[in-house]
């Protein structure tokens, strides 16, 4: 079963200041994008997450520098008094809005040994460099300073944030640029945290949705504390990592589009040639997304075209195989484009479904790329129905939103 467990967060003392202390996840943007953005917010967690901007361009991003400022701004912002823990142990409710939409997330703290054991369910492999990076990143701020997203099979078994959500919240803004609302409220009632932690008993396990590098991370900066502790009990607080859990019921993945740099030494009728015996093809009048899985829509020559895949390809598939991001590579990305690893070839780029299809359009009618494939969106269902398998989801194959915000809920290890 789950386990969760409540925490004294460390968190924006003014609550008019949440927002511009609050930041986007640390790698949803470049280190030029970073710095821009954090430019007039002397507080802005990017200054922790991503302590670079801080630094002269030549420093790397993996410098033991980079690490050592990141803690001594959080340090920083401590000893002035722009955030400051909880007295006690809390749950807290995290809500977010999009486009009128809304979903809740439980704020709490999850046991590494449920990483390990696989109650923390993956479906992605992680990066060395990437995993590295924010292993350290923990160990020398002492901090989870951003959450890990996890989701559950929501079966309307319980209602966690009724009751909660009638009060006042601590924080409640609109981010500038995407226009999302952030919501936090606190639960400090110990019967009530008692309740609720009752409540996640019923659910054997739990998913991670976005987040693979922070839970790896996380994990391992709490075997690697445990590890320098004799005494060891495993009830310390090092032993534990930040999470927010959402129900499956309330999330939405976004497509995740494809890019290609060239049509492989191609002309654009030999590629329509091609493509014609693994899909059955349609004109379309006008840009749109893909109606079903097993369609991807895809741009040419400035014109779409609904890309069907045969029925012939679509039989007996597993919880992978059938993704339709698998069905490319394995029908298309490989044996016409010859791009045999999509995480590491120059030739492909991926276009998150926040960026909309224009920016397929924009990309290839700019002459930066040669055509487009906008895919239908990975579902939670499948998500999880591959995680309970034990695989792995190919590269680039979902897209959350909206992102949730760093700096609003840090858990510390001590």
């Amino acid at each position: 079963m789950m386990h969760i467990y409540p925490f004294k967060a460390l968190r924006p003392v003014n609550p008019a200041e949440a927002k511009d202390i609050s930041a986007l996840p640390y790698d949803v943007m470049n280190r030029a994008e970073a710095k821009a953005m954090a430019e007039g917010l002397p507080h802005s967690y990017l200054r922790v997450t991503r302590a670079e901007i801080e630094l002269d361009d030549s420093v790397d991003a993996y410098d033991p520098k980079v690490y050592a400022h990141a803690r001594a701004n959080l340090d920083k912002m401590i000893a002035e008094g722009v955030i400051a823990h909880d007295k006690k142990d809390c749950l807290y409710v995290y809500r977010q809005t999009m486009n009128g939409r809304e979903q809740y997330g439980l704020v709490c703290t999850v046991p590494a040994a449920d990483y390990f054991n696989g109650i923390i369910k993956k479906h992605e492999l992680t990066r060395a460099d990437k995993e590295e990076d924010r292993l350290r990143h923990v160990l020398d701020t002492n901090a989870n300073t951003g959450p890990v997203f996890l989701t559950y099979r929501d079966n309307g078994q319980f209602d966690l944030f009724g009751a909660v959500t009638k009060r006042k919240p601590v924080y409640d803004f609109v981010s500038d640029g995407d226009g999302f609302g952030h919501t936090v409220w606190i639960i400090d009632d110990d019967a009530e945290i008692a309740a609720i932690r009752k409540s996640f008993e019923e659910i054997p396990v739990s998913y991670i949705a976005d987040g693979h590098h922070r839970s790896a991370a996380g994990a391992r900066a709490a075997s690697y504390r445990a590890e320098q502790n004799p005494k060891n009990t495993g009830e310390e607080e090092y032993n534990r990592y930040l999470a927010i859990l959402f129900p499956s019921t309330q999330l939405k993945i976004l497509d995740y589009n494809r890019v290609l740099k060239d049509l492989n030494g191609r002309t654009p009728e030999q590629l329509m040639e091609e493509l014609g015996l693994v899909f059955d093809i349609e004109p379309l009048a006008e840009m749109q997304h893909p109606a079903k899985q097993n369609q991807v829509n895809m741009y040419l020559g400035g014109k779409w075209y609904a890309c069907t895949f045969k029925d012939k390809f679509l039989k007996n598939l597993g919880p992978v195989d059938s993704l339709d991001v698998a069905l490319l590579q394995k029908l298309v990305l490989k044996p016409i484009f010859d791009i045999d690893d999509p995480r590491t070839s120059k030739r492909i780029d991926f276009v998150g479904g926040i960026r909309g299809l224009g920016e397929l359009v924009k990309r290839v009618d700019s002459g930066e790329c040669a055509c487009a494939f906008a895919m239908f969106p990975t579902t939670l269902d499948q998500l999880m129905n591959i995680a309970d398998a034990g695989e792995i989801m190919p590269p680039k194959s979902t897209w959350f939103e909206p992102k949730l915000r760093d700096g609003l809920l840090v858990h510390t290890l001590d």
